[in-house]
C-alpha cells in the first residue's frame, strides 16, 4: 500500500527527523503556478532547517511518501481527489490520484513511523447550527503526530472549534504566541494551553505528550508580522466572499476552496500573500521541531 521514497526511508531507517507535507495545498489549496512553488519552497525550507520533507499523495492504487518531480505535476493537473479519511479507502481501490488533506496526512505520516507534520491551517467546525465538523478534528484526537499549522482557517468559527480540541484532549501550544492563531490573522481572544517561544522549546512538551497519550498536538504558530491580514480588514473581504458564494449556490465541499479563491480576489492578492508566508514559515518551524525531537531520542537512548 505504501511506497516510500528512497530519501524518506534511509531518514526513517536511520532515525533522522522527517516531516510530513500534505499534498491539497498543491491541488486544492493555491492557484496555479503558485501551488507548485510553494510546495517546493515548503520542501527546500524542510531541508534547510535539517530535516527530510515527505509530501504524501496517492497515486494508481499505492500511497507514496515523498514524491517526484513528475508527481507534483500530477497534483497539479485537473481532477486530483480530496483525500480524507471517509475516501481513502475508495481513492485507493479506484486507483485514482488524490492530494491528502491533515486527516490522511497525518493517519499516513503515523503508519510509516513519522511523527512531525505542517500544513497552514487545520480543519475545524463550521459556523451554523448544523455542526459541520472537518475530518482533521477527530482525526488528531486519535493519530499521534505533531501538526504544525497557523491555527485553523480563518473561514470557521474558530471558538467552536477551539473549544472541540479542548473537549477531544487535544493539547495546543503557542510558539511566540499566547493566543491561537487565525491563519491569515495572528490575534484572537482564544488563549493556548501553553506558550513557548521556540519550536526546541515545544519539542520537549510534543516528547512527554508522545509517552502518555495515543493523540496529536498541535503546535501554532502565527503568520508572519509583514504579512498578517489584519481582523477587521479580513471580517470585510470573508462578507463579501460569503455573499458571493451565496448568490452562486455554492455549498459542501466546495465552500472551502471556493472562499479562498474569492477572498484572494477580494482582498487583491492580501489572503494570498498571507498564505504563501505562513506555509513557508511553518515548513521551517516544523523541520526545527522534528530535529529536536529527533536529539531529545538520542539523548533518553543514550541515557
Amino acid at each position: 500500500m505504501f511506497v516510500i521514497a528512497d530519501e524518506v526511508r534511509e531518514a526513517l531507517a536511520n532515525e533522522r527527523p522527517v516531516v510530513a507535507l500534505e499534498s491539497t495545498v498543491i491541488a486544492h489549496g493555491l492557484p496555479s503556478p503558485t501551488n507548485l512553488t510553494i510546495a517546493h519552497e515548503m520542501e527546500a525550507n524542510v531541508r534547510a532547517a535539517g530535516a527530510v520533507p515527505a509530501t504524501i499523495a496517492l497515486f494508481d492504487g499505492t500511497i507514496h511518501v515523498g514524491l517526484s518531480d513528475e508527481q507534483f505535476e500530477r497534483l497539479a493537473a485537473p481532477g486530483v481527489e480530496k483525500v480524507n479519511l471517509s475516501n481513502l479507502s475508495l481513492v485507493l481501490a479506484r486507483q485514482g490520484v488524490g492530494a491528502t488533506t491533515v486527516a490522511a496526512t497525518i493517519w499516513c505520516a503515523a503508519k510509516v513511523g513519522i511523527d512531525v507534520m505542517t500544513t497552514g491551517g487545520i480543519g475545524g467546525v463550521h459556523h451554523g447550527e448544523a455542526w459541520d465538523v472537518s475530518s482533521d478534528l477527530p482525526a488528531l484526537a486519535q493519530t499521534p503526530v505533531a501538526v504544525v499549522c497557523s491555527g485553523a482557517k480563518s473561514i470557521l468559527d474558530l471558538r467552536r472549534t477551539r473549544e472541540w480540541l479542548e473537549t477531544w484532549g487535544i493539547p495546543v501550544v503557542g510558539v511566540e504566541t499566547d493566543v491561537f492563531p487565525a491563519f491569515f490573522s495572528r490575534l484572537t481572544e482564544l488563549p493556548v494551553d501553553v506558550r513557548v517561544e521556540t519550536p526546541e522549546e515545544a519539542a520537549h512538551i510534543v516528547g512527554v505528550h508522545r509517552t502518555v497519550r495515543e493523540s496529536g498536538i498541535l503546535v501554532t504558530v502565527p503568520v508572519p508580522a509583514e504579512h498578517e491580514v489584519p481582523v477587521a480588514a479580513f471580517n470585510r473581504f470573508l462578507a463579501a466572499a460569503n455573499a458571493e458564494l451565496a448568490a452562486h449556490n455554492i455549498r459542501g465541499a466546495d465552500v472551502t476552496p471556493a472562499l479562498l479563491d474569492a477572498l484572494a480576489r477580494i482582498s487583491e492578492g492580501a489572503t494570498l500573500r498571507a498564505n504563501e508566508a505562513l506555509l513557508r514559515n511553518n515548513a521551517t518551524m516544523a523541520a526545527r521541531l522534528a530535529v529536536a525531537l529527533s536529539q531529545l531520542d538520542e539523548e533518553l537512548s543514550a541515557r
